[in-house]
């Protein structure tokens, strides 16, 4: 017969054990309320998302204050509104604030598309709101002490958030065009081939610099106390006439003179050549000019002919098809990046913004 063992009675937690046990309980509940109520805080700062990078309140008002004069004028405009807008009320089924965070919107998307392709080629660390706002505070700190220590600064002496915003905007933006065509395998590059296809397309537009124009100008005094009709007379001779040399046979004092003019850089054109192009530009070979009215005078031009330097006009031109052409691309590039982009809106954030939060 085996004699039965009885169990040995379980051991209870000592006081030390259950003090510890229930600290890390307690710790564990603080970090859980904790971290409920940041994340409530996130949410509720949090309006929106592109592609995963929060968009909070203040960056939604900071960009609704910037478009709010814009959008009241297309409001003014096309319901033809009186006073000052009401952003409460309803405008095309929709009301002006609705409108207005639909932009601000739309702009925050392209923007924030902008800066996280900066982002992707080293030119920012950052495509937070806070921390641009960190950036204009050191900006306008470098500033401020450049100028106490009697340096040259550039362009404003402070900037406001919204200047440093567009500012630095500009700034990523001829960045970003430089640094994706530079080589070959770019997506802006842009080839000579291309640049010579966009020249022959509209060679017109892009041959004034280089188009030699011979011409002849009527200038037909007016006499003292001419009628009203004198004008009307004379354009109608004109209008009649072979050319303008046989009108000039038939008005006294008219002087008739031919030249050449060579078409050179828009920039340095002063006033008198900049009307000669204008009235040059328009004629074909053989056509002449409305009139010309000045002080006691009209004047006419006939064009003789014109000849275009097409080497000259190329390599005049080359160098703006080319930067006109990157800007085309670096658009269409960005534009696909931002119909790939997902864009998350939190409807309950923006119906909790008021007309008073944009007016502040």
């Amino acid at each position: 017969m085996s004699a039965s063992r009885r169990s040995a009675p379980a051991r209870r937690p000592s006081r030390r054990a259950l003090a510890l046990i229930t600290g890390v309980c307690v710790a564990l509940v603080a970090l859980l309320v904790t971290a409920a109520a940041l994340l409530d805080d996130r949410t509720t700062d949090e309006v929106a998302t592109v592609d995963g990078h929060p968009v909070t309140q203040d960056e939604l008002l900071f960009h609704m204050r910037r478009l709010a004069p814009t959008v009241q004028n297309e409001l003014h405009n096309e319901y033809d509104l009186r006073g000052p807008v009401d952003w409460d009320a309803e405008a095309g089924g929709r009301t002006a604030i609705q409108r207005l965070e639909t932009r601000a919107l739309d702009e925050i998307r392209r923007d924030r598309t902008t800066l996280v392709l900066a982002k992707e080629q080293g030119l920012v660390d950052s495509v937070d709101h806070a921390d641009f706002l960190a950036a204009v505070a050191r900006e306008n700190e470098s500033r401020a002490k450049a100028i106490a220590a009697g340096e040259t600064v550039y362009g404003v002496a402070n900037f406001s958030p919204e200047e440093y915003y567009t500012h630095r905007l500009t700034e990523l933006t001829t960045a970003l065009k430089k640094r994706l065509g530079t080589d070959a395998d770019d997506p802006l590059w842009v080839t000579d081939a291309e640049v010579r296809k966009e020249f022959e397309a509209d060679r017109d537009a892009w041959s004034a610099n280089a188009t030699t124009y011979t011409y002849t100008r009527l200038v037909v005094p007016v006499p003292e106390g001419a009628d009203t009709d004198h004008a009307a007379r004379l354009q109608q001779r004109v209008t009649s006439a072979e050319d303008l040399a046989a009108v000039a046979a038939g008005e006294p004092g008219a002087e008739l003179t031919t030249d050449t003019y060579e078409g050179g850089g828009a920039t340095s054109l002063n006033a008198h050549d900049q009307d000669l192009m204008a009235v040059l530009g328009g004629l074909e070979p053989g056509r002449t000019s409305t009139p010309v009215k000045g002080t006691g005078q009209i004047t006419y031009y006939e064009l003789d002919s014109k000849s275009v330097d097409e080497d000259k006009a190329f390599a005049e031109y080359s160098q703006r098809i080319r930067q006109s052409l990157v800007e085309e691309k670096f658009d269409q590039y960005l534009q696909r990046r931002i119909d790939k982009s997902d864009i998350d809106i939190g409807t309950s954030a923006l119906d909790a913004i008021t007309a008073e939060d944009v007016q502040q």
